[in-house]
This record gives C-alpha cells, structure tokens and sequence, in this order.
C-alpha cells in the first residue's frame, strides 16, 4: 500500500523545497514528486505531449487534467517507496474529484494527509519574484498563478477537511521549522 501524502500552498510558499529536504532525509522510505517537475520531464523529452504541456505552462495556465492525472498516477505506480510526497497538486476542483475518483478505483494508494503551506500573499509574491528564475517569475505571471491557486482554495480546503485529511502549517518561518514540522506530520500519519 503506497502512501500518499500532498502538499498545497500558493506560489513561492516553499512546499516543493520542504517536500524535497523531507524526502531526502528519509531517503529509504519516502520519495518526493512535483507535478511540475512531473511534467517538465515531459517537456524536456520534447514529446508531442511535452510541447502540449509547455504551452500550457508558459501562459501560466493549467495543463489539462487528464494529462496530469495520468502523470501522476504513472509516477505513483513506478515510486519505489511506500511513503509519496507530491506537491503542487491539486490546483483546482475538478483535479481534486479527478485524483479523488482515481483513488477509488486504486486500492494501492492511500491519501494519508494534504498538507498547507500558508504565506500570505506579499510573502509569495516577494519570494517568486525575489527569486525570478525564468518567464514565469514576473509579477504578471504571478498574479495569474496567486488568483488560478486562491479561485478554488476554500473548496479544496473543505474537501480535505470533511475527509479529516487537511493539516495546516505556518510557511512564514525558517525552512528548518517548517521542515521539521512537516516531517513529524509525515511520520506520524505514516506511522513510521
């Protein structure tokens, strides 16, 4: 049974950073996945899939759920780790009742917790912009990418809830805080 694990929050909260230590430090059970990073592989193979996905990503839209859905469903499978971390996702509703439904039918794959990584809104933007690593770090970009990751939030958040899986954290710390915080979360749920 693999164990998943999802970690939310706005762009520029720090959730693939802190997703990426984690996995590393616990290398022998826990392997961490990005959705972007996921479908960037995909681009980099310059697939027809991949320059359908990269068109998606350079107007900071989203890529179409059932490409993402089976990417990430493939990455879960292949994973040789009990305990999966992915990140970035789900990123709007119908990502949500599309994993929720493809969950269902796999009774490998456990959604254990969906972990938030909460910023506010000028902490998010000072650190992607801060950061600015290629096209899609300008503040144009980043305001399309806050208001596609704020429209659907309050729905998510009441999802996970009502399924008791929804745990919040303070992303406006140091990384070994939040880190910290996020493994022992991690273990527990897991119980490793």
């Amino acid at each position: 049974m693999k164990k998943l694990f999802l970690i939310i929050g706005a762009p520029g909260s720090g959730k693939t950073t802190d997703a990426q230590i984690i996995a590393e430090r616990n290398s022998d059970k826990i392997v961490h996945y990005s959705t972007g990073d996921l479908l960037r592989a995909e681009v980099a193979s310059g697939s027809e899939l991949g320059k359908t996905i990269k068109s998606y990503i350079d107007n900071g839209q989203l890529v179409p759920l059932n490409i993402v859905i089976d990417t990430i469903k493939s990455a879960i499978e292949k994973a040789d780790k009990e305990i999966i971390l992915i990140d970035g996702f789900p990123r709007s509703v119908e990502q949500m009742k599309a994993l929720d439904e493809m969950l269902k039918e796999n009774k490998e794959i456990e959604l254990v917790g969906v972990i938030e990584v909460v910023v506010s809104e000028d902490v998010a933007r000072e650190r992607v912009l801060g950061r600015a690593r290629g096209a899609d770090d300008n503040e144009e970009v980043f305001n399309n990418r806050m208001k596609v990751f704020l429209q659907p939030l309050a729905e998510i958040e009441k999802f996970y809830e009502n399924q008791n899986k929804l745990i919040k954290i303070n992303g406006e710390r140091t990384i070994e805080e939040i880190v910290d915080e996020m493994e022992k979360i991690i273990k527990q749920k897991a119980g490793i």
